[in-house]
């Protein structure tokens, strides 16, 4: 399984920005599909998580109402569109796939892309 995340960049606080994440090796439709972040300093997030049999998606507390997970399982590819970006959104993201029943947890997660890089300015 092989992931590879897209999308990151510069933007400004209060724009919006749109990450991809291309699944290979593998069906998207078979995993549970998440995006976590890491600032510096500071540990790996959850951030939101995508269910392969489908249903509501899991959102952080520090990203709901703002960002929106979706997946297009036709072209094995999970997205993440963030809105209304601050300062402390400012991260490396990563997208996960799992097939553990765990799917809300960081543990649950077993394949991970390289990361993309996210800066907002104030």
């Amino acid at each position: 399984v092989q992931l590879q995340a897209s999308g990151g960049g510069l933007v400004q606080a209060g724009n919006s920005l749109g990450l991809s994440c291309i699944v290979s090796g593998v069906g998207s439709r078979n995993y549970h599909m998440a995006w976590f972040r890491q600032a510096p300093g500071q540990e790996r997030e959850l951030l939101a998580a995508s269910r392969r049999s489908g249903g509501d998606p899991y959102y952080s507390d520090s990203v709901k109402g703002r960002f929106t997970i979706s997946r297009d399982n036709a072209k094995n590819t999970i997205y993440l569109r963030m809105n209304d970006l601050k300062p402390e959104d400012t991260a490396v993201y990563y997208c996960a796939a799992s097939q553990n029943v765990q799917w809300r947890a960081e543990v649950g997660y077993k394949y991970w892309g390289q990361g993309t890089l996210v800066t907002v300015s104030s």
